[in-house]
């Protein structure tokens, strides 16, 4: 009986020791269970997604976050040139949900350019949205074509207007000098034939030999008279 008590105490107690380290196994994968469950739960970076759009001729940047612990995350999007920040465009938060929760950023982009979305929910998430966003080649805006306008018919170039006569002012015209009033010996109008000896006086008037050959022609005249009275007279005495 002492032989058959000391094996049932042994066999109870190897039982105790196994159903413990079983129940120690068990709880550890609980533990890691509910560990790699809380992870699951808690925010992560593949829960965020961004896209590019269009709100009529506006464009606009919405991220969607479907985090169903809605745990609040800062999201900041940046535009970006040859791997450099060009410019903060905005920053929001987000809670997000199972179904997804949605914000928007309105900017005007540019076809084909480049955004880095950063996503921050601390202790969970600090890191970008990986690839970074790069939108549509295809504006939110078309351009529309310019039309050319016709060419307008060549105006006629009016002509210059009739010069106006000068106006009369009151104050008399300036008397021309003698130099002026003169007419050019080329332009003096002719003289009247015949009259010229008698118009002309100076070096080339003949009126001074004219009238000497008439007075020496008057005496010879009255010599010759003279004479022929006196002949006749003596005629006559005789």
């Amino acid at each position: 009986m002492a032989v058959l008590s000391v094996s049932r105490r042994t066999a109870s107690r190897r039982t105790v020791g196994r159903s413990v380290r079983i129940l120690g196994v068990v709880s550890a994968s609980a533990a890691l269970a509910l560990g790699a469950a809380g992870n699951a739960l808690a925010c992560n970076i593949n829960e965020f997604s961004a896209e590019a759009k269009c709100d009529g001729d506006k464009g606009v940047i919405t991220v969607t976050d479907v985090d169903p612990a809605g745990i609040p995350a800062t999201v900041t999007v940046y535009l970006e040139n040859n791997g450099a920040d060009v410019k903060k465009v905005g920053e929001q938060v987000v809670k997000g949900s199972r179904e997804g929760t949605t914000i928007t950023f309105a900017e005007n982009w540019k076809p084909n350019a480049e955004y880095r979305i950063h996503v921050k929910a601390t202790p969970y998430v600090d890191e970008d949205i990986k690839p970074n966003l790069v939108t549509p080649a295809t504006a939110c805006k078309k351009e529309e074509p310019s039309a050319t306008p016709s060419t307008p018919p060549a105006t006629p170039t009016p002509s210059a207007s009739p010069s106006k006569p000068a106006e009369d002012t009151g104050t008399p015209a300036p008397t021309p000098s003698e130099s002026e009033s003169s007419t050019p010996a080329g332009n003096a109008p002719a003289p009247a034939a015949g009259d010229s000896n008698l118009a002309e006086t100076g070096a080339d008037s003949n009126t001074g030999i004219i009238a000497g050959i008439a007075a020496a022609l008057v005496v010879v005249g009255g010599g010759a008279v003279f004479f022929g009275m006196r002949r006749r007279g003596a005629n006559s005495d005789s």
